[in-house]
């Protein structure tokens, strides 16, 4: 039995490696507080709800 590939259109291990080292760029040098804070802003610009915060 022969297989097709299929070419994919959308690489979700390729975008999880580009955000991951996105953002370890970002807070490579930074303190716990400063680390804290960055995350805070982050949840804050996007308004994501946190889960068991509703």
């Amino acid at each position: 039995m022969k297989t097709t590939k299929k070419e994919k259109t959308f690489d979700a291990v390729k975008m999880m490696r580009e955000i991951r080292d996105k953002i370890s760029a970002e807070t490579q040098n930074m303190t716990f507080e400063e680390l804290k804070a960055y995350i805070n802003q982050k949840l804050a610009d996007s308004k994501t709800e946190l889960v068991g915060q509703r």
